[in-house]
């Protein structure tokens, strides 16, 4: 285990965040640092050891009775989004490598039969959707479409966007198509917590589908990676990140219900509408605490740190009938807490209204030898068409799958 821990004084911190809002002046109306009287932040940087996969290690993971974990595929490399055919085939973008693979399970028994690559030459390529009979693939500034042939191969990724803002610390792009036929586009922030220039930074897009325009549809969220929208009353929902370093247990990761208009409080609130003391300046009219009351608040927070990637409801019918219409959330995990925490997929469970109670364990046990080490950080979540659930691990490069076999 890598351990080094850091001390800042509040004004440092001030100070260092102030300079990001003085190059971003359009976000902040005073850039001036007014440290907290005696604030100090005490943050620790742990990163757990990754020790290479080996097919033993899938006895060491935990589910809910009656279910079982598989290998799907592995050798993957860094797979990270993942969707689903209409032939079944699985496409799976891979950010460091800049491509697509394809995965098939031709004869059904759970296990992918080869990947195949089928689009390459995609630098920092993330988000991945389907719009009817072509593939969408989104980059840090470009949107693609290539064409899904008979055979599941593509054909030439073409330009169809290529204007997105500058993605600095946050360059993953996630994409969905909504209940209303619009495409939605996480834009991270491009920075820790700074002001944006560029004021489609840290916010999700809304996108015509013929591509022709789009607009910001929810501000201040920070990097809301996985999204998606409540099977039944289509409600957008969505997990954001927290700002880094400001303590082990600040500030939490937080579950948003993503209304139209709504500003979710980034830089300068977060969790329950607390002010963020540690960032210089204020939003345009008004003061920190003045925004930060009129931000939107989450419907529920998470352990900070631990780093949610994918996001998916499941609409299955193999799982019991408890977890349709629950989501499942990819924690990737930390690297800035003293005792390493995600490193999981967990369940949030959703009652008949649509609105989320609470978060419980679903998939464990990739944090091995007392949390210094880890054989797989869960990234792509995907649901097949069996009702099986796809967990891509985009460290060892490995797809578990996970069945339901109980009764």
């Amino acid at each position: 285990m890598n351990k080094q821990a850091s001390r800042f004084s509040g004004a440092l911190m001030v100070l260092m965040l102030t300079l990001a809002v003085i190059v971003a002046p359009a976000a902040a109306q005073d850039p001036t640092p007014v440290p907290p009287d005696g604030a100090s932040i005490t943050w620790t940087s742990v990163q757990p050891e990754v020790r290479p996969f080996s097919p033993e290690m899938v006895a060491n993971l935990e589910v809910p009775a009656g279910f079982e974990v598989t290998i799907f595929a592995e050798g993957l490399e860094n797979p990270r989004m993942m969707v689903l055919g209409a032939d079944g085939t699985v496409y799976i973008t891979r950010r460091i490598n800049g491509d697509v693979v394809a995965l098939r399970d031709a004869d059904g028994d759970g296990v992918s039969d080869g990947t195949v690559v089928v689009a390459s030459n995609l630098p920092l390529v993330h988000g991945i959707t389907i719009q009817e009979n072509r593939l969408l693939l989104a980059a840090n500034r470009t949107l693609y479409a290539a064409d899904i042939n008979a055979d599941g191969s593509l054909t030439e990724p073409q330009v169809m966007i290529s204007d997105f803002p500058e993605s600095g610390q946050h360059s993953a792009r996630t994409m969905a198509f909504g209940p209303d036929g619009m495409l939605y586009i996480n834009f991270g922030s491009t920075c820790n917590a700074c002001g944006e220039s560029n004021m489609e930074n840290a916010t999700i897009v809304q996108v015509q589908p013929d591509f022709a325009s789009r607009s910001v549809f929810a501000s201040g969220l920070r990097h809301t990676i996985g999204f998606g929208w409540h099977p039944v009353t289509n409600e957008l929902w969505g997990m954001d990140h927290g700002i880094d370093s400001l303590g082990d247990d600040v500030p939490p990761e937080e579950l948003n219900r993503i209304e139209a208009g709504s500003n979710y409080g980034w830089p300068f609130c977060y969790g329950q509408q607390v002010v963020n003391t540690f960032i210089a300046g204020a939003p345009m009219d008004m003061t920190k605490a003045e925004f930060c009351a009129a931000s939107a608040a989450p419907v529920v927070t998470y352990q900070a740190h631990s780093a949610p990637i994918g996001m998916v409801f499941y609409t299955g019918s193999q799982f019991p009938a408890e977890y349709v219409n629950d989501a499942f959330v990819a924690m990737r995990g930390s690297w800035n807490r003293s005792d390493p925490t995600g490193y999981d997929v967990v369940r949030v469970r959703f009652d008949e209204a649509g609105q989320p109670s609470e978060f419980e364990a679903f998939l464990t046990g990739f944090l091995i030898e007392d949390g210094a080490a880890v054989f797989g950080r869960p990234a792509g979540l995907l649901v097949l068409a069996d009702g099986s659930l796809l967990v891509g691990d985009d460290t060892n490069g490995v797809i578990y799958r996970v069945a339901y076999t109980g009764s």
